[in-house]
């Protein structure tokens, strides 16, 4: 028997599996497709092309767990991208963000905007840094009873509360500002240009299915200025190999360390103990504990703990029998928020596209390719997709891997990552992304082609990921990159649900570790690193038998 077995694994159950097996403990990681790596993984889509087939571009990925788990003597090697972010825009203009350059490039469109900036940038990066210390902590967890229990998380708050309040009271208004308001009101605030606004906007709704303009949307848009590269914060880059390069280093960390994985092996349901509770000879209540799991196969695998990297409304909803949960927990899983306006695809492309606006290659086509001009016009994709369906006007986000590793195409050939939104995660009037996928793959190509003639013609072939096509593959429920919206009764200590912010379940001896726990999606690896903390305590302390 395994002291340990994790369902899924993705990045973060690899992560927590080889913190477990540091701590001496027998590890099981069970992984449904056949290779490990969940959405971070690098897939040959078209002969001779290779991408990152979901998750696409590295900058989350947390220090910390890339020291800890020797990543770098594992193989991985990532490179920054040599511009940031490119906006093509209208005509012969264009916007550029990257060190050094992006002030000169916001004086283009606003000299106020570009002596904002840097202000903007600093206090920004103060919030940044203060919720950039709590990834790698457990929240503090609302806890109805145990005095022990109750004293160890008032201590938690308190040194939370001790932290922020080292901000002055500017950095506190900030603070409440980027939880609370939309991203286009806290930019509106800053900037009166729409090239800058559009930018930083953007990553207000990148995994949200939502206008920059809902309330909550600055939050996401400081969730993904967390990251860094090579040491370098703020930064974007490629994982060379795509990247299936940081999972499977993770997974070679794992071997190493004596984990078994095993893949193309599908859980069906949580095996659970009920164990009387008696006094005075009389049974006064039932102990539920996790006692293993059940495959789809019929083997029957046990262990002292049970954790579960999945999005928690698919594990709680299809593989925990529903009688073995608190009815209220119950009740607020099934109304867990997912969905992200997501569709995703992968493209081989014959040559290089040639953007109208900056026809030559060169450096911005290592960027972020932004094709959203204004936050009105992500707006407008945001109300169109609820109206129809998808987006008419789409947000496409384009990276070209290949312009920094020349691994992933046949020589002189390039392929591409688009990332697009918005669409609904389930089609409504009982239509199927079956039957509009390939509709909808076409607008977003024609959506690019306008802002770089030929690009339709390039295209050697293509991979679809609809929201059906990523729930399917990936158990992204609603095609959900992000494991529930990242909204402020879905955060800290509430996600997924408040009283099981410390990753613990409400069944004795089960866990969770995926991006439905704190600190949320992204590749971080934080989760599972947090989550293993939280187990091995547990062992240590005697609460798993």
């Amino acid at each position: 028997m395994h002291d340990v077995i994790i369902i899924g694994g993705g990045h973060n159950g690899l992560t927590c599996a080889a913190y477990l097996a540091d701590a001496g403990l027998k590890v099981l990681v069970l992984e449904r497709r056949d290779v490990v790596g969940g959405a971070a993984v690098t897939e040959e889509f078209h002969p001779g092309f290779r991408n990152s087939v979901a998750s696409y571009t590295v900058s989350l990925l947390n220090p910390k767990v890339i020291a800890d788990l020797n990543l770098h003597r594992h193989g991985l090697k990532v490179v920054e991208r040599k511009i940031s972010n490119f906006l093509p825009l209208a005509g012969d203009q264009y916007f550029m963000s990257a060190p050094g350059i992006t002030q000169a490039e916001v004086a283009k469109f606003s000299n106020r905007d570009a002596t904002q900036l840097a202000e903007y940038e600093r206090r920004l990066e103060i919030i940044a840094d203060v919720v950039r210390a709590l990834l790698l902590e457990q929240p503090p967890n609302l806890v109805e009873h145990g005095f022990v229990r109750g004293v160890e998380e008032a201590m938690r708050a308190a040194a939370l509360g001790g932290r922020l309040n080292k901000l002055d009271i500017t950095g506190k208004r900030d603070l409440l500002d980027l939880f609370t308001k939309s991203a286009g009101e806290w930019l509106d605030e800053w900037f009166e240009s729409a090239p800058i606004k559009a930018l930083f906007g953007f990553d207000s709704i990148v995994g949200n299915f939502a206008s920059p303009y809902t309330p909550g949307s600055a939050y996401v848009l400081l969730h993904h200025v967390f990251g860094e590269v090579n040491g370098k914060k703020g930064l974007w880059g490629h994982a060379i190999g795509g990247m299936g390069a940081i999972t499977q280093a993770m997974a070679a960390c794992c071997r190493e360390r004596g984990v078994e994985i095993r893949t193309g092996v599908a859980v069906k349901e949580l095996i659970i103990d009920r164990n009387a509770k008696r006094a005075g000879g009389v049974t006064v209540d039932e102990e539920i504990v996790a006692a293993g799991v059940l495959t789809e196969d019929g083997e029957t695998l046990r262990a002292r703990a049970v954790i579960s990297n999945l999005n928690p409304k698919l594990m709680f909803s299809r593989l925990v029998p529903q009688d073995a949960l608190p009815a209220d927990f119950r009740e607020r899983i099934t109304r867990y928020k997912v969905g992200s306006g997501t569709f995703r695809m992968n493209v081989a492309l014959s040559e290089l596209p040639r953007f109208i606006c900056k026809p030559e290659p060169g450096d911005h086509l290592t960027a972020g390719i932004i094709i959203a001009p204004s936050m009105q016009y992500m707006e407008r994709a945001y109300d169109d997709a609820r109206a129809y369906g998808w987006s008419r006007e789409p947000i496409v986000e384009m990276l070209i891997p290949s312009t920094l590793d020349d691994s992933l195409a046949p020589p002189g050939k390039h392929v591409a990552s688009l990332f697009c939104q918005h669409v609904q995660p389930e089609l409504s009037g009982g239509r199927s992304w079956d039957d509009h996928r390939d509709e909808v793959a076409d607008l977003m190509i024609a959506t690019v082609d306008k802002y770089a003639p030929g690009f339709k013609a390039s295209v050697l072939g293509r991979q679809i990921m609809s929201p059906l096509d990523l729930e399917r593959t990936f158990g992204l429920v609603a095609g959900d990159i992000m494991h529930g919206a990242l909204s402020l009764d879905q955060l800290f200590s509430a996600r997924p649900v408040l009283g099981h912010g410390d990753y613990r379940a409400p069944i004795k001896g089960l866990y969770m570790c995926g991006s439905g726990t704190h600190p949320g999606g992204g590749v971080t690896g934080a989760p599972g690193h947090n989550a293993a903390q939280v187990v091995k305590r547990d062992f240590r302390n005697g609460a798993v038998k």
